[in-house]
């Protein structure tokens, strides 16, 4: 018996078989379409093997209160095919077995504080910047929620002096996601991402609005552990700014941890999402 996850990205849903350690035996992925193309592929997945139990990760926002009417749902997401969509429901009418429910970076950060770079603390912060920015928190071993899940990708941030983008999010225009995301780097520069690698007047933008956000979850939560992770991350080269810019930034005002150990990808890579899945799964059973 094996216990399933489900990484639900707005871009791709990544879905898994494990063992109750969070090793991956069996992976499948495919484009995130609408519902009636996405859910069929994810149902004939699992139902060919035997899964104790069920994780999932899910872009949002989402309802992850268990005393609310619609929770399970995917809410007032962006991508409109999946609004008001009662996702859990969905895959518990088919599946029924144990199933647990929660953003796409909670489950990350669930993996790094298992598994990966945060293993053995209490207290972590894993961020992603990709098609959107968002990020979960796990404080004193337990992830964070109040009403509802953290939106910590869309805070405000002083706009660099440089820049004169309007912003991309449709709810906030020039929030952190509307300034820092992929899609505002894309329409902002022409290019996407990866073939900016070279300028630096990219990275030093993207730096100075990521590390204003880290200033301030480091005054709200103090993580022991910052993890960086989605595509954007992936251009190495802009760990450093963020990391200067962060010193700058706090200015003394509280000690931190040496930032090239404090400020770090993630340790399990692109399998973060898919591991923390696969843990949740095991959870839900309790």
């Amino acid at each position: 018996m094996h216990y399933g996850g489900i990484e639900a990205g707005g871009t791709k849903f990544v879905c898994a078989v494990g063992d109750e350690n969070g090793n991956i035996i069996e992976r499948i992925q495919f484009p995130t379409l609408t519902p009636e193309e996405t859910i069929p592929k994810v149902l004939e997945f699992f139902q060919k093997h035997e899964i104790r139990a069920l994780g999932v990760g899910s872009f949002g926002p989402i309802d992850i209160n268990v005393k609310s009417n619609t929770y399970g749902y995917i809410t007032s997401t962006p991508k409109t095919a999946w609004t008001n969509y009662p996702f859990l429901q969905a895959l518990q009418k088919e599946l029924n077995i144990p199933i647990g429910f929660n953003t796409d970076v909670n489950v990350a950060a669930l993996g790094e504080v298992t598994l990966g770079a945060a293993k053995g603390m209490e207290n972590c912060l894993y961020i992603t910047v990709g098609t959107g920015i968002g990020a979960g928190a796990v404080v004193q071993g337990n992830l964070l929620q109040g009403f509802s899940h953290p939106e910590m990708g869309h805070i405000l941030v002083r706009r660099h002096e440089e820049d004169s983008y309007t912003g991309k999010c449709p709810y906030h225009k020039d929030c952190l996601e509307g300034l820092a995301a992929g899609p505002a780097i894309e329409e902002r520069w022409g290019k996407k991402g990866i073939e900016l690698e070279n300028n630096s007047k990219v990275w030093e933008m993207e730096a100075y609005y990521i590390a204003q956000a880290l200033m301030q979850y480091i005054l709200v939560l103090s993580p022991e552990k910052i993890i960086l992770g989605g595509g954007v991350m992936k251009q190495q080269q802009v760990f450093p700014l963020i990391r200067e810019n962060v010193a700058s930034f706090i200015n003394g005002y509280v000690e931190l941890p040496p930032l090239e150990e404090y400020i770090v990808p993630p340790s399990l890579g692109d399998n973060a999402g898919i591991t923390g899945a696969l843990i949740l799964a095991k959870q839900s059973e309790q």
